[in-house]
């Protein structure tokens, strides 16, 4: 009951701009029965712009309340914590792991195999790399290169999806119907055909990867933008004088961004599974540190040295149902039909 009333003091004192503090049960009758506060209450159709604002601020307060707690679930806060520690493995490897990036990349060390011990947490892999090393620098590989991939797909499904559902017509069946065909071919592999035929190089992977995502984006864009066209915002800006460009990316888009966040979380696994795969079917620099090609490298070894090839997918899947659990929590609190 304290924890409450503390909480409705700071609501208050966000609306009414100062520190809020009830007064006496008599002043706060007295507030309540002026004729201001009763017109605005009973009478049919009666307006206050003070008490209006004071209401809308208190709603838009709630609501940002709202959303907080429907990411309160153990399931989100657990996807956000794995995703928290993946980014940070990410984004400072030579702080969080005690061995230089040439240790687990480049050189050749003696102790090929070794099981886990005190200098070696999780054991070595082949010429005597740390395995948890190998984890943490092959985080940042896996996470920048999905993340690329990634813009790449979100860029090129939103303008199309956009442009498909604004223009109608010819225009929305012909771009709906190539990404139907593209849909159609399974993804992994239609992966491997555009690697092999335009090389293993870096930019053609994440080249391939980004295109194959464009028309689930472009499908989700198309199904969101359709109902914001209907919208009478649309209308008045029609009426204004705006150009098509300027009502699809300055208001369609920006009203229409939430369910692609929500897939942008989801699909970030996806990318990294995509990598993964290709990764451990050969389709990368053998020099690379990433963990589809450990598995790939260190199967063979998988009844000597099982460390070696177990530990890295499990830093595939980790990562994967972090990603997904932050998604799906993602979706529960930015989905309307979820507020109760």
């Amino acid at each position: 009951m304290v924890e409450q009333k503390l909480i409705r003091e700071d609501e208050l004192s966000l609306v009414y701009g100062e520190t809020y503090r009830p007064g006496s049960f008599k002043e706060q009758l007295k507030e309540m029965f002026t004729p201001k506060y009763l017109a605005f209450l009973l009478k049919p159709g009666a307006e206050d712009e003070e008490l209006n604002r004071r209401d809308f601020e208190m709603n838009k307060f709630k609501t940002k309340r709202s959303l907080i707690r429907r990411l309160n679930s153990p399931l989100t806060i657990l996807g956000g914590l794995i995703v928290f520690i993946i980014c940070s493995w990410a984004v400072f490897p030579h702080w969080l792991s005690f061995i230089p990036f040439k240790d687990v990349a480049i050189s050749i060390l003696p102790g090929t195999n070794r099981p886990p011990s005190f200098e070696h947490p999780l054991g070595t892999a082949a010429f005597g790399r740390d395995v948890l090393g190998r984890l943490i620098w092959g985080a940042r590989r896996s996470i920048t290169l999905s993340l690329a991939s990634i813009v790449v797909s979100l860029v090129g499904g939103v303008i199309f999806g956009t442009i498909a559902a604004y223009k109608g017509g010819w225009i929305d069946n012909l771009i709906m119907r190539i990404a139907d065909i593209v849909s159609s071919i399974p993804g992994l592999i239609l992966l491997v055909i555009i690697v092999s035929v335009m090389g293993y190089d870096l930019q053609n992977i994440l080249l391939a990867l980004g295109l194959l995502g464009i028309p689930g984006y472009a499908r989700l864009m198309r199904s969101a933008a359709i109902s914001q066209r209907a919208m009478t915002y649309v209308e008045s800006a029609k009426v204004s004088g705006a150009s098509e460009w300027r009502i699809m990316f300055r208001h369609i888009l920006p009203n229409s961004m939430s369910l692609i966040l929500v897939a942008l979380s989801f699909d970030i696994g996806t990318a990294i599974l995509g990598l993964a795969s290709l990764a451990f079917l050969g389709f990368s620099q053998t020099d690379a540190v990433e963990w589809g090609f450990d598995v790939n490298a260190n199967k063979s070894a998988l009844i000597n040295a099982p460390w070696a090839a177990i530990w890295p997918g499990i830093g595939i899947v980790i990562t994967v149902m972090g990603f997904m659990l932050l998604g799906d929590g993602l979706r529960d609190a930015l989905d309307p039909r979820s507020k109760v």
